[in-house]
């Protein structure tokens, strides 16, 4: 088991080290572009970006699962996985185009077609970087793939802030989003250089497509998933109101998909090498799990104590304030908790080579999550839309949790009480940081909000210090 704790330590040092600093310049340029836009051109950006999301995740076809979980593969197979995936991607730009002036006249924004050609380069350039990553992810050289992601991130950062700070409205946000395709493919190329060979031979990749063809339902149910709120808060409630639904979102559920995408790079190949051995799979679950809420618990409890001071100094380019983002963000800091706590789920079910369940539990997923949006949608107005929203997501994930619980002890034979265990620890960690904040807050009377940011900012850093020294010592004793 040692060798696998390695691995998962490792990958989660350097993609957990990365994806925190790229998480910290993204979430830094997104507040400082939203004071050269307005709530309009928020809104209308976020929107493109959101369905621009789901039609990338038609990229690859679930081919890069397929590689990584496969015992061997061969050059022949790379060679034709290249073109094939190049093409596929083309023909989704393709289609993006012929779809976009639908998408205008259902949400009525005018001119947003034209957004959509940035979407459409993105798809070949996403598609053509498949092969390296894959072939870096398959070998667990972790360093590499968090040094091209972390570069990418910087990079479409710079573009998204000069964009806005040009002038360019509704395009800083899209057009950072697209040039990431480009930064990706650059690092990826120079990180695992990959020269496809001219041919191509179809029943070569047949075994990886029959597998792809399942892992990609999951993976567009999980974007549809991840997106499915800002398609249905712009056309029930108009731009202007998911712009403050997006400040909301992406304070409180950016990081926790941030997290989760690392669980998912992390833990994919790891799980799929001890998948055979259910001692060894529970194992690293239940060390996935502890290092995710070591990462998350301390942040989402920092978030629900700041939402009020954070909001309140936020305003668009015209003077208008985002504090109406507060209450909202308290509820989706509350639910990222869960929603992160249930990632896990997936890369087990892919690594154990189910990925039709880990398709059919997104679908589920997205279907309680849509019939709640649109029942909120259809009976709560905009006055009151973006708390209903919000509370839908609160209540999905308990629901997702308790199926995993009983998956995991049909399946595996994990109990109930080995999967809270981990949490144990944080749990009293956050509980200290809100009575420290509390107390401090009788002490010092914090009328300005940059005061009570810092007071919480504080309690949250050591918070993490005690919980990072506490695994340490932990591990210490263990070996």
């Amino acid at each position: 088991m040692d060798s696998h704790q390695r691995d998962l330590a490792r990958g989660f040092n350097w993609l957990g080290g990365a994806t925190i600093i790229a998480k910290i310049v993204d979430f830094a340029t997104v507040l400082a572009v939203l004071g050269f836009l307005t709530k309009q051109q928020v809104g209308v950006g976020s929107l493109v970006v959101s369905i621009g999301m789901v039609i990338e995740s038609l990229d690859g076809l679930g081919t890069s699962e397929a590689l990584v979980q496969a015992r061997a593969v061969s050059r022949l197979q790379l060679d034709t996985l290249f073109w094939f995936v190049v093409g596929a991607a083309a023909v989704v730009a393709g289609l993006t185009m012929l779809v976009a002036p639908g998408i205008e006249a259902i949400y009525g924004a005018a001119g947003i077609t034209t957004y959509f050609l940035a979407i459409a380069v993105k798809q070949p350039l996403v598609g053509a970087a498949l092969i390296p990553l894959a072939i870096m992810n398959r070998d667990l050289q972790y360093e590499r793939i968090a040094v091209v992601h972390l570069c990418a991130t910087l990079a479409a950062a710079s573009t998204r802030l000069g964009l806005a700070v040009w002038g360019a409205g509704a395009w800083a946000l899209v057009g950072g989003y697209s040039a990431s395709g480009l930064y990706i493919l650059v690092g990826a190329c120079l990180a695992s250089p990959f020269l496809p060979r001219p041919r191509f031979e179809m029943r070569a990749i047949r075994p990886l497509l029959r597998f792809g063809w399942r892992a990609a339902s999951s993976n567009i149910f999980e974007q549809v998933f991840k997106n499915v709120d800002y398609l249905l808060v712009g056309w029930f409630y108009g731009a202007s109101q998911l712009a403050v639904y997006r400040v909301a979102f992406d304070v409180a559920m950016e990081p926790a998909m941030a997290v989760g995408t690392l669980v998912n790079r992390t833990a994919l190949p790891v799980l799929a090498r001890v998948s055979g051995v259910p001692e060894l799979l529970a194992q690293s679950l239940q060390w996935s799990w502890q290092r995710i809420a070591i990462l998350v618990a301390p942040l989402m409890v920092g978030l629900i104590l700041v939402a009020g001071p954070l909001t309140s100094l936020l305003h668009d380019n015209h003077g208008n304030s985002y504090a109406a983002a507060a209450l909202p963000l308290k509820i989706l800091a509350t639910a990222a908790l869960l929603r992160i706590a249930s990632q896990v789920l997936y890369p087990v079910l892919m690594g154990s080579g189910r990925p039709g369940t880990a398709a059919r539990l997104s679908a589920t997923t997205l279907l309680l999550l849509s019939v709640g949006i649109l029942a909120a949608g259809f009976s709560v107005s905009a006055r009151h839309g973006l708390v209903a929203v919000s509370a839908v997501w609160l209540g999905v994930y308990p629901l997702v949790l308790a199926w995993g619980m009983c998956y995991l002890r049909r399946h595996w034979h994990i109990q109930a009480r080995d999967l809270i265990r981990p949490f144990i620890a944080p749990l009293i960690g956050v509980a200290a940081m809100v009575s420290g904040v509390e107390a401090t807050g009788l002490l010092i009377v914090a009328h300005e909000p940059a005061t009570r940011i810092g007071i919480v900012l504080v309690a949250t850093m050591m918070t993490y210090a005690g919980l990072f020294l506490h695994a340490r010592l932990r591990s210490h004793h263990a070996a």
